[in-house]
């Protein structure tokens, strides 16, 4: 209960590292049922936030949802909660773009390619990322 108070987790996440603390698995497994019964534990909750608070953060879809996998969450639920066609995930590698650049464009090609990679690595697709220097030629 500890854990969950601080922020949500999802099942596998939370499941982890209660093992890792030494608690039976049978156990952890147990326990963990009886939150979600109880809706004190839910991935969806959990996608819903972390999907906000990483954009937030100004992290692209493809990270996220590389994030979310990696925490145990279902694919159903990423596809639900990480949809690349969203407007929204333009105007946040924008805002993501001008926060590292400081919103200077440059001709130079070397400087847009690391601009253009910063993007890429912050999880925003080549479709996203074509968008803004489109908008910004």
């Amino acid at each position: 209960m500890d854990l969950l108070s601080r922020r949500e987790h999802a099942v596998a996440e939370l499941s982890q590292k209660l093992i890792d603390k030494g608690f039976d698995e049978s156990f952890v497994v147990e326990a963990l049922a009886q939150l979600v019964d109880d809706g004190l534990l839910s991935d969806a909750r959990y996608a819903d936030s972390y999907v906000r608070f990483r954009m937030n953060k100004g992290f692209g879809p493809v990270r996220i949802r590389e994030e979310l996998r990696q925490r145990g969450v279902a694919n159903e639920l990423i596809n639900e909660f990480v949809d690349f066609q969203d407007r929204c995930w333009i105007e946040s590698a924008k805002d993501a773009w001008r926060k590292r650049f400081g919103g200077e464009f440059s001709d130079d090609m070397k400087a847009r390619a690391k601009q253009l990679q910063f993007l890429q690595y912050r999880g925003f697709t080549s479709d996203q990322t074509k968008h803004i220097f489109k908008y910004l030629d």
